[in-house]
């Protein structure tokens, strides 16, 4: 990368402006624009994100103190926090939207040949929400409860390389297992989630095209048992068997058998019970394809501690989805980087030695090394594990 640019230009340049530029022809994202095109809005919006300004006060306040160096990180004049408020405020948010879905795609080629903590050539997805809470005075277009707003960001996790190929943001009335009805089964493909997205109807679907899922069974699971496997209990294991939904709704809705395994696990001492509609796999497989869900977990966790999802620099739906938008943008961003420098640090280091170095006129590659050459110990929280090395 060209060391006489700064380290947030050497970012910027890593994104297609090509495809953004269609995205934004399409939408009409610069009608009328005359002084703040959708681009400075993205560029001054990531900015946010990658030093983590609270406000729009302060992303005016910081990029004012670095003058001289606006028009080399694409901003053709001073940012105004009423000019970006507005721009979130009017400009659609499917520009932002789609040009995350681009940059994911990019992502995932990249992590391919990543592994998996199962040992399986096969692409294992977590589908997975999290609650993002708002205040309901301020966002009443959020509802949620009688005094609280929210909203849902619905992830479908790819875990090699735990980079988000499905992400849906809606109200937070809406329930988790409808997000099965905006999926695209990919056949070959496990799907692994826990009991919320139960239900057989939509199971179904996905055995139809071909693709296979890991669940939790629920306790109220009316099924009888048509065969038992042989099982290893020293392993946890203890039933491996092939059922059949008794419930007359359940039996209309899948009309096929199904496995459930029954799982101690050694540590805890707690018993699951997982279903599934894949049968060549061993038993401890699919406990341990169930085990890998968490990454989701630890992804919505990541997000909200070192993106600026939590705090909104606007109040409508729009500005809250372009925020977001960007938010994950500027995640993905971050990893193709990673992987294309073959930066062998995590995606927490990354940021945060951008947070601190976004001005200087330095090579990504530079700074990074000087980082790991430091003699100071970096921190690290234990739920950052998920995007080491």
């Amino acid at each position: 990368m060209n060391a006489g640019k700064t380290i947030f230009s050497q970012l910027m340049d890593c994104l297609p402006w090509s495809t953004f530029a269609r995205l934004v022809a399409h939408h009409r994202g610069d009608h009328d624009v005359r002084t703040f095109p959708c681009t400075e809005q993205y560029r001054a919006m990531a900015f946010a994100q990658l030093t983590y300004r609270e406000s729009l006060r302060d992303i005016e306040a910081c990029l004012s103190a670095q003058p001289a160096k606006l028009w080399h990180m694409g901003f053709r004049g001073p940012i105004r926090r009423s000019t970006l408020a507005d721009a979130n405020e009017t400009r659609d948010w499917r520009i932002y939207a789609e040009f995350a879905q681009r940059l994911i795609a990019q992502a995932r080629r990249l992590y391919t040949g990543e592994s998996l903590s199962v040992d399986l050539k096969e692409t294992v997805y977590a589908l997975d929400s999290t609650t993002i809470d708002l205040c309901l005075s301020l966002f009443p277009w959020a509802h949620f409860r009688s005094t609280k707003a929210a909203v849902k960001m619905h992830t479908l996790l790819d875990l090699r390389g735990n980079i988000p190929s499905f992400i849906h943001i809606s109200d937070g009335k809406l329930h988790d297992v409808h997000a099965l009805d905006m999926l695209v089964p990919e056949a070959g493909a496990i799907y692994v989630m826990d009991r919320g997205y139960v239900d057989f109807g939509r199971l179904y679907g996905l055995h139809q095209a071909g693709a296979f899922f890991v669940t939790r069974a629920k306790s109220n699971l009316k099924a009888h048992r048509v065969y038992s496997a042989a099982t290893d209990r020293a392993a946890g294991v203890i039933a491996d068997q092939t059922i059949a939904l008794d419930g007359y709704y359940t039996a209309k809705d899948y009309a096929m058998h199904l496995r459930r395994v029954r799982y101690k696990d050694p540590k805890t001492g707690k018993t699951l019970i997982f279903l599934t509609n894949q049968t060549t796999l061993p038993a401890l497989t699919i406990c341990d394809l169930y085990k890998s869900r968490w990454q989701v977990e630890l992804f919505f966790k990541w997000i909200k501690q070192h993106l600026r999802i939590k705090k909104f620099y606007g109040t409508s739906e729009n500005a809250v989805k372009t925020q977001i938008w960007i938010a994950v943008s500027v995640y993905v961003l971050v990893a193709i980087v990673r992987k294309r420098l073959k930066l062998e640090v995590s995606l927490y280091t990354l940021m945060q030695v951008f947070s601190v170095t976004i001005f200087e006129k330095a090579s990504i590659e530079s700074v990074i090394l000087q980082t790991a050459d430091s003699s100071v110990p970096v921190m690290y929280d234990n739920q950052l594990n998920l995007f080491g090395d």
